[in-house]
């Protein structure tokens, strides 16, 4: 069965950065892509940032220019999240498409103060 671990949130203040690592188990293959969604307080989860294996990625409006998706040749995506605003306090969760099957992470709280 496929597993993702998340790591990297925390507590930030406003204007400050972190880093999201989600690695994914060796049993989850033909990776189709891989993306990061979050779901702050009272809010449905949303689309943040996804990568697919041509390296074409794609971001939510609110934080194009801000926050950068990557991965690695191990199956790793990370977020780096720049120039953090309050506004993108939330449980971060990555997302892993297969063939077989979708895959979430645990989430990751990020909070950011002012």
């Amino acid at each position: 069965q496929g597993q993702l671990v998340e790591s990297g949130g925390g507590l930030v203040q406003a204007g400050g950065s972190l880093r999201l690592s989600c690695a994914a188990s060796g049993t989850i293959s033909g990776i189709k892509s891989m993306a990061w969604h979050r779901q702050a307080p009272g809010k449905q989860r949303e689309f943040v940032a996804g990568i697919i294996p041509s390296g074409t990625t794609r971001y939510a409006d609110s934080v194009r220019g801000r926050f950068t998706i990557s991965r690695d040749r191990a199956n790793t995506v990370y977020l780096q999240m720049n120039n953090l605003k309050l506004e993108d306090t939330a449980v971060y969760y990555c997302k892993v498409v297969s063939p077989w099957g979708e895959y979430w992470g645990q989430g990751t709280q990020v909070n950011v103060s002012s």
